[in-house]
């Protein structure tokens, strides 16, 4: 009975293999090697977008919201400082410098783009179609490189393989051998490189760099090799399947997000803005913006420190007067805006200057409010100025109609109407902060010397 049962698995065993190897032969379309074909994947034509695309959108609405003025920025020639864009076949780019023109471009709001091409201005004006004039200097100019290109920081390799056998003694002596079998291997690799960015700015005038603008990131690319590979022996002959994929992190992309984030970050440091707002919560203020904030904040007396505060609680959407005054209204509006603030004090304190500061929202409606506090504004240094030349001409007047001791009057100082403190702008340090005038400009970065 044993032997009959062992028989009939052998023949099972033989009829479920021929059946295997004839629907094999038959499935395929054509089994001859020379007509191998493969198929192309079509793909349409995308608009590239990274992480940072809508990041540099929002920091241009940023910098009309905080009311900066138009920053005119140019790029220097661009490219590997290492060497191994060559060497390396061009696994990471020469020449960045396109990609940091569409980065700085793509800012939009009060950054203004001003490329370095000197062989086309020099050509136009050659051929008379066009000359210097309504030509716009650059303020500041974008110098850096590829500093750093790490390969091989870390290789580690994994694997499994797992294999049965069996054998039958009974086997049937037309099959080539009595065994058995299955095998089973999945195998990996994966491999951690280490790219650095330079950037720093210069003045355009001085062409001297500007201290602290400069940001130097680093981001680690990863490539991986995945193997996997399944065998079925049968009485000799062995079927089985084997695949691998290979994947590479792109250099060259993340090259294009390393110039992203380094201009967020220099610009945002330069015009004085709280842009660590938009690349994430897990992002720490930046200590050269905070450390400017701190010098503008002592540069004014409470006075100037209420007054434009009051004007940054404007662009939060409370309808206060700029009477640099803590009157109700306001001081409900910094309770609900700043919890550090200490009801019943009668100044604006450090924290709570910067926190109404770095918490402005970013949106359209804010810009809104922007744009209707820069009316508000402009309409009262016409009417200031209007009151100056009607003050001024006072004492003309007078002279006209004085007796003998008119010469006695007119040498006493004329007097002029001060600008009101109150309708200070709501603006960080600036180069014309010591001169108290009204002004709707956040500001930027200055020297130490300004300050």
């Amino acid at each position: 009975m044993t032997k009959m049962n062992a028989k009939f698995c052998y023949k099972l065993v033989c009829r479920l293999f021929l059946s295997c190897v004839c629907f094999s032969m038959f499935s395929c379309v054509s089994v001859d090697p020379a007509k191998v074909d493969v198929t192309l994947k079509q793909s349409q034509p995308e608009v590239k977008l990274t992480s940072y695309t809508e990041t540099l959108n929002e920091l241009g609405l940023m910098t009309e919201i905080y009311a900066t003025g138009e920053l005119r920025i140019q790029s220097d020639p661009v490219g590997d400082n290492t060497g191994t864009s060559g060497s390396t076949g061009g696994e990471i780019p020469r020449d960045i410098t396109e990609i940091l023109k569409s980065t700085l471009n793509s800012i939009g709001g009060n950054v203004l783009y001003i490329p370095y091409d000197p062989a086309y201005i020099q050509n136009m004006n050659v051929t008379g179609y066009s000359n210097f004039e309504g030509k716009l200097i650059p303020e500041v100019v974008v110098s850096g490189g590829i500093t750093e290109f790490d390969r091989g920081l870390t290789t580690r390799g994994d694997g499994t393989d797992i294999g049965a056998e069996a054998s039958f003694t009974n086997a049937p002596s037309w099959t080539p051998a009595n065994t058995v079998g299955f095998d089973y291997g999945n195998s990996g690799k994966e491999g951690t490189a280490r790219i650095t960015l330079d950037f720093n700015m210069l003045d355009f005038k001085t062409l001297a760099g500007i201290p602290r603008m400069n940001t130097v990131n680093s981001m680690e690319v990863h490539k991986a090799l995945r193997e996997k590979e399944l065998g079925i022996t049968l009485f000799g002959p062995t079927f089985g399947r084997k695949g691998s994929i290979k994947k590479v992190q792109g250099r060259h992309a993340a090259v294009r997000v390393l110039v992203e984030v380094s201009m967020i970050q220099m610009i945002g440091k330069y015009l004085v803005l709280p842009y660590w707002k938009l690349l994430g919560d897990d992002s720490d203020p930046d200590p050269v913006v905070t450390k400017q904030i701190k010098r503008y904040y002592y540069s004014l007396n409470d006075e100037e420190r209420i007054s434009t505060v009051q004007q940054w609680m404007f662009l939060y959407g409370n309808d206060l007067k700029f009477s640099g005054q803590l009157d109700n209204p306001t001081i409900i509006a910094l309770q609900k805006l700043s919890p550090s603030f200490a009801v019943g004090s009668k100044t604006i304190d450090l924290d709570t200057f910067i926190t109404i500061y770095t918490g402005i929202p970013i949106d359209e409606r804010t810009l809104a409010r922007r744009n209707l506090l820069n009316t508000q504004i402009l309409v009262e240094q016409q009417s200031d100025s209007q009151d100056e030349v009607a003050t001024a001409s006072a004492p003309v007047q007078e002279q006209e109609t004085a007796s003998y001791k008119a010469p006695e009057a007119s040498v006493a100082p004329t007097v002029s109407k001060q600008p009101d403190k109150s309708s200070q702008a709501a603006a960080a340090p600036t180069a014309q902060a010591k001169k108290r005038q009204k002004t709707t400009g956040i500001g930027r970065m200055i020297s130490d010397e300004e300050w």
